[in-house]
């Protein structure tokens, strides 16, 4: 027969493990955005296997595509002060004060060569391209940057709201 203070440890064992794993979970939650799904969400998949007979899955990406507005239809509306407050999301890689950080500074972006700021060190894929960051190239690239420009080194996930995005690129194009 187990004595009661035996059986408190047992016990309380057993009740903080229990804890632990549910504060990990929680936690798992919480960064990496586990857990219930509305029914109606979107989901996204790694990758995809074609089905005979199925839609392609490109049919989807090109109507959202379609309905996405061009730069010059958002642009109209952009408010640089807002976009100083989305560029907080940038702000653990880049900056505006002429430094580079994890990403290379952003003065001066609008119209600058892309992958030729001094003492930065790009991907294949950034050095490769040359051609000026005009505002609609901007707009596009901070959509998807990894799908926009395959190889990048750049981490983030992208900004999905058009104005958000124009509003970056009204901010960016003040910072000289």
């Amino acid at each position: 027969m187990l004595d009661t203070m035996t059986t408190t440890k047992i016990v309380g064992g057993v009740c903080g493990t229990l804890l632990f794993f549910l504060f990990g979970t929680w936690a798992a939650e919480s960064l990496y955005g586990f857990g219930e799904q509305p029914k109606d969400a979107e989901r996204t998949f790694a990758y995809s296997i074609a089905v005979e007979g199925a839609p392609a899955a490109d049919a989807a990406a090109t109507d959202t595509a379609a309905a996405e507005p061009a730069y010059t239809e958002v642009a109209a509306t952009a408010d640089p002060a807002a976009g100083e407050k989305t560029f907080g999301k940038c702000k653990s890689c880049h900056n505006v004060e002429g430094k580079n950080m994890t990403g290379p500074h952003l003065n001066g972006v609008v119209g600058r060569a892309r992958g030729s700021v001094e003492g930065f060190v790009y991907s294949d894929a950034m050095a490769s391209k040359h051609d000026p960051w005009t505002p609609d190239e901007i707009y596009t690239f901070i959509k998807a940057p990894k799908d926009y420009v395959p190889g990048t080194k750049m981490g983030f996930a992208g900004l999905a709201s058009p104005q958000d995005r124009a509003n970056v690129v009204a901010y960016l194009s003040t910072m000289k």
